[in-house]
């Protein structure tokens, strides 16, 4: 299938937000994924790594747009819950 295919990294500040981001994210791989697209997702230390292959490029952009709409979700809910947890004191 790996006609088309993309490498997404992203860098947060230290390792602990970047597996929340990659467990948060993790959950949605399988159930998006079809005959036309599948995905990985990889952590090393502070970086994330999504590796999508596509059987042609709508898939490849379709599959695109999807993860980096579940990472925006994933590091604005984790931003949340760092002010949630300053304003609380713990």
């Amino acid at each position: 299938m790996a006609a088309h295919g993309a490498t997404l990294e992203f860098e947060y500040d230290d390792p602990a937000r970047a597996r929340i981001v990659a467990e948060s994210v993790a959950r949605e791989i399988g159930e998006i994924d079809d005959e036309r697209s599948r995905t990985t997702i990889d952590r090393e230390e502070s970086v994330v790594v999504v590796e999508l292959e596509a059987a042609d490029p709508v898939a490849l952009r379709a599959a695109l747009n999807t993860w980096f709409s579940l990472i925006d979700v994933a590091e604005r809910t984790a931003a949340v819950g760092d002010r949630v947890r300053s304003r609380s004191g713990t």
